[in-house]
């Protein structure tokens, strides 16, 4: 329980310390992440960051994250996002800056992987042709990049992310937890440029 103690200290250090305008969620008593020293940032913040958060019966799960616009930082070009500026077929830290940080008070299913409550770091693969995937990674608190193979050491699963095409261009990488009635869940969807990759969530019963 010591254990556990401490690394809810160090969730809520990390989280505190590096999203200070971001609303603010304790970790779970029985988080299971594995942490490791916060280190120096390499350089500065180039892009916004949020917390966003959904209330699944009476326990939240919450994401924080960076927020790349895909207009290049100080002039008016506007790059080209999946496949260039998030290359096909590498793993990406699905947003910027810090690696994103996903935190729940209660034991998941994502996709179809059981995900015990914890703190987790999300990444994803995109594939151009056969299916991306949802990294989960036991390992928080590091700089989005590189994805070492130590880190890569501690995932948890590869989750299949479901593809569409917007009608509207999205200028900011976006991550939302929409609520599901259907299942009672809620769904992860991340959309950025014309594209949108989503996976269901739900509560582990």
């Amino acid at each position: 329980m010591n254990k556990l103690r401490c690394l809810l200290v160090f969730v809520a250090t990390f989280l505190a310390s590096s999203f200070p305008l971001a609303a603010q969620t304790a970790a779970p008593a029985d988080a299971t992440a594995t942490a490791v020293p916060v280190p120096s940032e390499p350089s500065a913040r180039l892009s916004p960051h949020e917390t966003i958060s959904i209330r699944l019966g009476r326990s939240l799960v919450t994401v924080t994250y960076g927020r790349p616009l895909s207009k290049k930082v100080g002039t008016t070009e506007v790059r080209k996002v999946w496949g260039a500026l998030v290359p096909w077929g590498q793993v990406w830290r699905m947003g910027s800056d810090e690696a994103t940080t996903l935190i729940t008070q209660v034991p998941l299913v994502i996709g179809r992987t059981d995900v015990p409550a914890g703190a987790y770091t999300l990444c994803m693969f995109p594939d151009e042709k056969g299916t991306t995937k949802l990294i989960i990674n036991k390992q928080i608190g590091q700089w989005g990049i590189p994805y070492t193979p130590a880190i890569q050491a501690n995932e948890l699963a590869r989750v299949d992310m479901k593809k569409d095409t917007l009608n509207t261009q999205v200028d900011q990488f976006t991550i939302a937890l929409v609520a599901d009635p259907a299942t009672g869940g809620a769904t992860l969807k991340a959309f950025w440029e014309t594209t949108q990759y989503s996976v269901g969530i739900t509560v582990k019963k």
